[in-house]
């Protein structure tokens, strides 16, 4: 792979506007993918051998797999009204049919599945809300599948992060299964900015500096995280949303802190 930075590409017939396998990725674990669709447009896929869980990122929809029906559900008509989206999740080895009922911008979440859990919605009243650090550090978060609650592999949070702010910091990492000290996580960040000609700045690097890759972010760009600490910071006038999926061999979220940094969390 030239680049950890993953561009949108046109929309295919079923509104895929960004796609990342483990095969292209390079890894194990983790698949994202983004569709956006117009009202009355319709996605059918399946799961295959992968657990998925597809978040409504902006748009109202009704989702179907096999008996189960979830009618015209979502609230948000942009991610930036900040308020906790719809979602489903789905088991490995089932069908599903997305219906857009108005314009619908999803994000589909997979990793491998076991058929340990039925599907379910997510409903936006079962999300966690949090903010976390101070100052300059502040961002808010929401929990949509944390490991407290039922999956095989995935792990999925969405951040907002105000203008001028920091985020993923002090850099850590999540890179060694090292149980309880570190867990191996594979993730993607799907960035998105208000307003939207902005950027941001995401940095993946190493200790030995082994992988060191510092990437403009734009609207709707994904930025792989293999390894290495993965700091984020928005520029000043413009706030940023990203979309977090991690996996990988145990389902547990535990980071390392870069020691050169950690200094500042004592203050």
């Amino acid at each position: 792979m030239e680049s950890l930075r993953i561009r949108p590409h046109a929309a295919d017939d079923q509104g895929c506007v960004l796609d990342v396998t483990p095969r292209s990725a390079g890894w194990e674990y983790v698949g994202f993918r983004v569709h956006r669709l117009s009202a009355g447009q319709c996605l059918e896929a399946h799961t295959d051998d992968r657990e998925h869980c597809l978040v409504l990122l902006s748009g109202r929809a009704t989702v179907a797999s096999g008996e189960q029906r979830w009618d015209n559900i979502g609230e948000r008509m942009s991610v930036f009204e900040r308020v906790p989206p719809h979602a489903v999740y789905l088991p490995d080895g089932v069908g599903y049919r997305v219906e857009a009922l108005t314009d619908l911008e999803l994000a589909v979440c997979s990793a491998p599945g076991h058929g340990g859990h039925p599907a379910r919605l997510i409903a936006p009243g079962q999300i966690r809300r949090s903010t976390r650090g101070e100052g300059s550090n502040v961002r808010h978060v929401h929990d949509i599948l944390p490991e407290t609650e039922p999956a095989d592999s995935l792990l999925v949070v969405e951040v907002y992060t105000p203008a001028g702010n920091w985020s993923s910091y002090p850099p850590h990492k999540h890179d060694v299964d090292d149980l309880p000290r570190e867990s191996r996580l594979e993730e993607t960040y799907y960035h998105r900015i208000d307003p939207p000609q902005g950027y941001a700045v995401h940095r993946v690097y190493t200790d030995d500096r082994s992988l060191d890759e510092t990437m403009a972010v734009e609207n709707g760009d994904c930025v792989l995280v293999p390894r290495g600490y993965h700091p984020v910071g928005a520029a000043h006038g413009y706030q940023l949303y990203y979309l977090n999926v991690m996996a990988g061999p145990r389902r547990v979220w535990k980071f390392h802190n870069d020691p050169d940094h950690e200094w500042m969390l004592g203050q």
